[in-house]
C-alpha cells in the first residue's frame, strides 16, 4: 500500500530486478474537479470546429458549400477588419521605438514623452507599479471625474490586464468558504450572462444564484426578482455580491437610470456588493437611451450611500478602440476601507503588473486627442465612423433576424451582440439527443457546416429552460454582415423544413 501511495504521488520506486517507473501526478482525472467543470463556449465546440474548417480552406483540404467562414462568435473588432485608431497606434509604436515619434504629430510626441518619463529606465519593457503607471491612472481619474461628476481617489484605481483579470480578483475576495458560524457565500449573476462569470465561479467552487433577465421586456432586470432570490436563499447562503453587465452581453440592452437606482437601493438594503461590468459604455446605439455608469448614479443617491461598496470595470477591448490583444483595462473600487484595500493591493501585487502596452492603450482611450490637438481631426473622424457603422450594423442585425420566421430578436441597444431566440422543431431536438448534443449546439453546428457562419449556442451563456438562442456579434463589415444574415436565413428555413 505504501508503494502504491508513493507511485500515485509520482515518487520513483526502485525495486530489485525492475526498472524504475514514474506515475504522472497530474492527469485529467486527478486535476482540480472545479477546473474540469469549467465551460467557456465562446471558444467551445462550435468555434473549435470553425477553426478546423478555416484551416482546411486555407490548405485546400476538404470540400465545403461556402468559400469562407464568418467568425461571429467573439467580440474581437480588429479580427473582423476594424482599422485601428491612428493616434493610439502612433503612441504605442513610438513608446516601443522612440525614434519614431518625430514622424508623428506633436501631441503624439508629448504623450510618448509623458509615458516614457514615468517608466523605469524610460522603457516600457520595465515592470510598472502593480496598480499601473501613475500617469495613466491620472488620465483615467480625469476621465472618470468628468463622466461621473465627483473626484476619484487615485489609490482606489487599478489598471488591469483586461476587465476579466480585475473581475476575477474581486470575485476571489468573496471566497471565505463559509464555516460553522457563517453561511456559504453566493453571487447573483444574470442569465443570460457572459460566461466569464459562470466559468470563474465554477473554478472557485463558489455558489452562483442565477437571476433571469426578462426577454419579453427587452431583457429587463427585475429588482423584485432579486429580492425574492435573496429571501429564497437566506437559510443556506449569504448573498454577498450582485453582478450587473451594462450594456448587456450577450443581450444588448441598456439599463435606465431608474432601474439602476432600484438596483443600488436593493444592494444597500441587503448589504450586497455591486460588481458593475461596464466595458461597453461607448457602445450605445439607441439615440433615446443614455448609458449611465453606476458610479454616476450612485453619486446622486445622497448621504445614505456614502459607505456603499462597489467595483466598476472598463476595457480597451471594446468601445471604439477595440484593442483586444493588448489586454488593457481599469478597475475602480468604492467604499473600501484601508485594511480591505491593502488586501486588494496584495492580490494585485501577486500579478506583478498589467502589460505596459495595455496600459498605454488605456491612456489613449481615457485621454484621447481633444479639439485643437493636431491628432484630433483624424481621431474624431475615425471614432465617428466606427461607432456610426456599429449602429447601422446593430439595426441591420435586429431587423434581418426578426424578418426570419421562427427567429425573434430584441433591439440591439448597446454592446456588440444579438441574442435571438430560435424555434427548433421537436424532430431536430430528437436528432440532437441521438448525437449527444444540446439542441442549440446541434443547430449552431449545422449552421456552421452548411453556411460557414460561426455563432455561439445560447446554452453557453445560460438561458431560460425550454428556450434556445444563439449569440452573434454585429462586428463583420457591413457588406459581409448582410451576407451573413442571408446565410442564416437560408439555413434556418432549410433546417426547419427538414425537421418539420
Amino acid at each position: 500500500m505504501a508503494m502504491l501511495a508513493a507511485l500515485r504521488r509520482g515518487v520513483t520506486i526502485r525495486t530489485l530486478g525492475q526498472r524504475s517507473c514514474y506515475v504522472a501526478p497530474l492527469t485529467e482525472e486527478s486535476m482540480s474537479v472545479p477546473m474540469r467543470a469549467v465551460r467557456y463556449e465562446v471558444r467551445g465546440v462550435v468555434p473549435q470546429r470553425a477553426k478546423e474548417i478555416v484551416n482546411d480552406i486555407r490548405n485546400g483540404a476538404g470540400s465545403y458549400p461556402f468559400k469562407n467562414v464568418i467568425l461571429a462568435n467573439i467580440g474581437d473588432m480588429h479580427a473582423m477588419g476594424q482599422t485601428p485608431i491612428t493616434f493610439a497606434r502612433q503612441v504605442l509604436a513610438s513608446c516601443m521605438y522612440p525614434e519614431l515619434k518625430s514622424d508623428f504629430p506633436a501631441d503624439v510626441h508629448d504623450r510618448v514623452e509623458r509615458i516614457l518619463s514615468s517608466c523605469s529606465g524610460r522603457s516600457i519593457g520595465a515592470y510598472t507599479d502593480s496598480a499601473g503607471l501613475s500617469v495613466v491612472r491620472e488620465d483615467v481619474c480625469r476621465y472618470l471625474e468628468k463622466r461621473d461628476g465627483r473626484p476619484v481617489d487615485l489609490d482606489k484605481l487599478f489598471l488591469i490586464a483586461g476587465a476579466s483579470q480585475g473581475i476575477r480578483v474581486i470575485l476571489q475576495l468573496f471566497m471565505n468558504g463559509g464555516g460553522a458560524n457563517r453561511k456559504k457565500p453566493a453571487i447573483l449573476v444574470p442569465v443570460p450572462q457572459y460566461p466569464l462569470y459562470s466559468a470563474t465561479l465554477t473554478e472557485l467552487n463558489a455558489h452562483r444564484i442565477d437571476y433571469y433577465l426578462d426577454e419579453g421586456q427587452n431583457w429587463k432586470l427585475s429588482v423584485d426578482n432579486l429580492y425574492d432570490l435573496v429571501q429564497q436563499n437566506k437559510d443556506k447562503h449569504e448573498v454577498l455580491c450582485l453582478v450587473v453587465i451594462n450594456p448587456g452581453n450577450p443581450t444588448g440592452q441598456v439599463l435606465t437610470e431608474q432601474n439602476m437606482k432600484d438596483v443600488l437601493q436593493f444592494c444597500r438594503k441587503n448589504n450586497i456588493f455591486l460588481l458593475a461590468d461596464e466595458v461597453y459604455q461607448d457602445n450605445v446605439y439607441n439615440s433615446d437611451r443614455r448609458c449611465y455608469s453606476f458610479k454616476q448614479v450612485l453619486n446622486s443617491m445622497g448621504d445614505d450611500f456614502k459607505d456603499f461598496q462597489m467595483a466598476a470595470f472598463d476595457s480597451t477591448s471594446k468601445g471604439f478602440l477595440g484593442e483586444c490583444g493588448f489586454r488593457g483595462g481599469f478597475m475602480e473600487v468604492v467604499g473600501f476601507e484601508e485594511g480591505l484595500l491593502n488586501q486588494l493591493r496584495k492580490a494585485m501585487n501577486t500579478k506583478l503588473c498589467p502589460g505596459t502596452t495595455g496600459q498605454i492603450a488605456v491612456s489613449c482611450e481615457a485621454n484621447p486627442p481633444q479639439e485643437g490637438d493636431p491628432s484630433y481631426p483624424v481621431f474624431a473622424k475615425e471614432k465617428s465612423a466606427i461607432l456610426g457603422s456599429l449602429a447601422r450594423r446593430a439595426d441591420l442585425v435586429y431587423k434581418r433576424l426578426n424578418s426570419i420566421e421562427g427567429i425573434t430578436c430584441n433591439p440591439v441597444e448597446g454592446a456588440m451582440y444579438a441574442f435571438p431566440k430560435v424555434t427548433i422543431p421537436q424532430a431536430a431536438m430528437d436528432e440532437a439527443k441521438k448525437c449527444g448534443q444540446a439542441p442549440d449546439t446541434f443547430y449552431c453546428l449545422g449552421l456552421l457546416e452548411e453556411t460557414g457562419v460561426c455563432v455561439v449556442p445560447g446554452g453557453g451563456f445560460n438561458q431560460l429552460p425550454g428556450t434556445y438562442h444563439f449569440r452573434t456579434t454585429i462586428l463583420p463589415p457591413e457588406d459581409l454582415l448582410a451576407d451573413m444574415m442571408e446565410r442564416i436565413e437560408r439555413f434556418h428555413l432549410s433546417f426547419t423544413k427538414r425537421y418539420s
